[in-house]
């Protein structure tokens, strides 16, 4: 790879300026250096307007059709569209030579998604999935006191992601009950924890689930639990709901030595929506007061928490395409994801637990 190459701001197109496209993937390639926004694809009026202030200099297109049709060159795609769309369009970059990152889910089905795979290889063209939790704050800190041994040998994973949202959004593709949607709270923050417990236990062989609607008028899972057993051994806890009047522990990670406890969301989500990019004063840094402690009870004390740094994500994807770096995201571990979340299907579907191959 020549130095040239190296220094050329590479191009990316963002298909979507929803939340996806605006609040997180847009920011995040504007502030990694080498990558410029290029274009983005919104159809939608308000939108439109949105993009035009938050990105000047970007091409505004209003459907791929329009996008994969100009001349322009193109370095990277990034799909943030609603869960339906994101095998075709990755699909049709992949078919234009243009690497692409794909929000996550990858795909509504594992079958979709293991095709996409062998189309990216088979094409050799970079694919990988924006898995931005990986680089939580609190999930850094997990992991390093997990690599530190503070915690000695695991037995158990508790993770939540909790929200009081009670009343149904019917404007929303996340709450339709068309199974091609994927929507729900297993497809919308499902990956999220699965995707860190398999980051941080490895396979799993087991899943026992529970998927209900609680909320009035809800066609769609809102409220989930599920029991994973990892090939080491080690179970993990998921919960996600939309309907927590009071929110439990994100972290609660128990070992024959100490247990961690970590309350509260990570702080860049929040962060990028009020305007905050990386870089600024305080980026990703916990709210104050909301340390994790590890122990046994009676004998604990505070972790500080790492800052949380999704830019990584970015700053990686950029090395990818010069050729210097793997993927950040092994899109095969995003298949693992959608392979957990079927069986979590199966087990619902059957009241037993469902076996992975």
């Amino acid at each position: 790879m020549t130095e040239t190459a190296h220094l050329r701001s590479r191009r990316v197109a963002i298909i979507g300026y929803g939340l996806a496209g605006r609040v997180f993937h847009a920011p995040l390639v504007a502030s990694t250096p080498g990558l410029e926004v290029a274009a983005i694809v919104t159809a939608d009026r308000g939108r439109v307007a949105q993009a035009q202030q938050d990105h000047p200099d970007a091409e505004i297109l209003p459907d791929a059709d329009a996008l994969f049709a100009a001349d322009d060159h193109l370095d990277l795609v990034v799909v943030a569209t609603p869960n339906d769309a994101h095998v075709a369009l990755a699909q049709r970059s992949i078919e234009a030579g243009v690497a692409v990152v794909v929000d996550k889910p990858l795909a509504p089905t594992a079958a979709e998604g293991r095709r996409l795979i062998e189309r990216a290889r088979a094409a050799g063209v970079l694919l990988t999935v924006f898995q931005n939790r990986r680089w939580d704050g609190d999930f850094l800190t997990l992991r390093r006191l997990i690599d530190g041994g503070r915690l000695g040998r695991l037995h158990r994973f508790e993770s939540r992601y909790e929200r009081w949202r009670p009343v149904v959004r019917s404007d929303s593709w996340r709450e339709d009950a068309d199974a091609g949607r994927a929507g729900g709270l297993l497809f919308d923050l499902g990956p999220h924890v699965i995707d860190q417990a398999l980051v941080l236990f490895g396979p799993v062989t087991s899943v026992y689930a529970e998927l209900d609607r609680r909320r009035e008028g809800s066609a769609v899972d809102d409220d989930v639990f599920m029991a994973m057993t990892h090939t080491g051994g080690i179970r993990s806890h998921l919960w996600i709901s939309a309907l927590v009047a009071q929110l439990g522990p994100r972290f609660r990670v128990l070992g024959d030595r100490a247990g961690y406890t970590k309350y509260g969301l990570d702080v860049q989500e929040s962060q990028l929506a009020a305007g905050l990019r990386p870089g600024s004063p305080g980026w990703g840094a916990d709210s104050p007061g909301h340390d994790g402690t590890i122990g046994v009870d009676g004998a604990e004390e505070p972790v500080p928490t790492l800052p949380g740094s999704y830019e990584v994500f970015y700053s990686e994807m950029s090395r990818a395409l010069a050729g210097d770096t793997p993927l950040p995201v092994d899109p095969t571990d995003a298949l693992a994801t959608l392979e957990v979340i079927e069986a979590a299907r199966r087990s619902t579907a059957s009241g037993v637990v469902a076996k992975l191959s």
